[in-house]
């Protein structure tokens, strides 16, 4: 018993161990938290009507983003349509934003990556706040191009998925975000160590 303590003590210790294990507890809490959400709001199941009627902040989020983008877009001059779940732009496309639109993913993986990563809270904060806003913004722009220029293309290997495109996209953003963010602390602690010596 004692060896299994000593083991998981030292396992714990290692920084980046303790970073993976972290970072996935925190994924999987707040990924398996939304898809747990959306199977109880959603009818069928099991439903909750309380959860719908009173706590559905997910039904806030797409009314969020349908107005946001019906507002950029009537604001360009565009005749736009809307409802729940659907926003059509006059003479162009359209979009119904169901679940996996949202980005709760990849908002998950972004959220679980910075509170597991150890650098100073403020630092962790404003990149946070900033990276999920950035999020946000990406996902309200992605849905003015679809609603204006998208049409379902096949190529010889398939279909292209306008979902697919938007994942490799941001998560070529958020890597590119992230490798900046922790290499700018390194630069910093390294600057201040030096300085510190001298």
């Amino acid at each position: 018993m004692n060896k299994v303590k000593t083991a998981i003590a030292h396992f714990w210790k290692d920084r980046p161990n303790r970073f993976i294990v972290v970072f996935l507890g925190l994924f999987v809490l707040f990924y398996g938290f939304n898809e747990l959400f959306i199977g109880l709001i959603a009818p069928g199941g099991a439903y909750s009507p309380f959860l719908d009627q009173h706590l559905n902040y997910i039904d806030f989020w797409r009314e969020f983003y349908i107005g946001s983008t019906a507002k950029i877009l009537t604001a360009m001059g565009y005749k736009v349509f809307t409802n729940n779940t659907r926003l059509i732009v006059e003479h162009h496309a359209g979009i119904r934003l169901i679940y996996t639109c949202l980005g709760y993913g990849v908002m998950s993986f972004f959220a679980a990556f910075v509170i597991a990563f150890p650098k100073a809270i403020k630092s962790k904060i404003t990149f946070l706040i900033l990276g999920l806003l950035g999020i946000q913004a990406l996902n309200i722009l992605r849905f003015i191009l679809l609603s204006l220029y998208w049409k379902e293309y096949r190529l010889h290997f398939g279909r292209i998925d306008h979902h697919t495109i938007f994942n490799i996209c941001i998560y070529i953003i958020i890597m590119i975000s992230i490798y900046l963010w922790t290499n700018t602390s390194a630069k910093k602690n390294a600057t201040d160590s030096a300085q510190k010596s001298v």
